[in-house]
């Protein structure tokens, strides 16, 4: 996990980046700076637990990849998760909290993800640990008008404008940033790769 001290404001910015790309990077950029965060933990899961690992790459192998691409130096790549056995956003949540007492978190999400977000295992207490950040993506721009999770926190949410405040508010709150959008997807990436009709880039 990497170092932090009292009193700095720490986005997390989960999943399993296989592989990573411009538009992970992206969001991590827009996060560092419309929430104002001193670190930006990239943390590579051994693996989402509602995805198909049968074409999820070796974690050493994304982890490499991220830390070429990771945005400078602010952006913290770690693995903690795969040596500690977390394989749930809430337990790992819960696992930062109790170790980082008097640091401020958002927990990061691209908006692609709050349309399934309440399929995660106790959805509900991660909303409840830390602010959340959801930053826009191709073709989910009104996820936070219709998701589920958005509906049972409307009254939680707080406005864009005020997005450098959240990482201080008390969960449940939640922000939706938009911003620059970036149409990669790891999902296409991985079938332009396997597909060998398609031209090398």
């Amino acid at each position: 996990m990497p170092h932090v001290e009292k009193g700095m404001t720490v986005g997390l910015f989960g999943g399993s980046f296989n592989p990573p790309h411009q538009g992970h990077v992206l969001v991590a950029e827009i996060a560092l700076r419309r929430l104002g965060l001193d670190q930006l933990w990239w943390m590579v899961t051994p693996g989402n637990p509602l995805k198909n690992h049968g074409e999820l790459a070796g974690l050493e192998e994304r982890v490499a990849l991220s830390r070429d691409i990771a945005p400078g130096p602010r952006v913290k790549v770690t693995a903690f998760e795969a040596a500690h056995k977390l394989h749930y956003t809430a337990r790992t949540l819960d696992f930062v909290k109790a170790r980082n007492p008097g640091v401020h978190f958002v927990w990061i999400m691209g908006a692609d993800n709050l349309k399934h977000f309440h399929r995660w295992q106790n959805w509900r207490g991660i909303a409840r640990t830390f602010p959340i950040a959801v930053i826009d993506r191709p073709g989910s721009t009104l996820a936070y008008l219709s998701s589920k999770m958005a509906k049972a926190y409307s009254h939680a949410r707080v406005d864009e404008d005020d997005a450098a405040a959240l990482p201080f508010m008390r969960a449940p709150a939640w922000t939706f940033i938009h911003g620059p959008r970036s149409s990669l997807s790891s999902t296409a990436i991985r079938r332009d790769r396997s597909d060998p009709s398609k031209p090398a880039s």
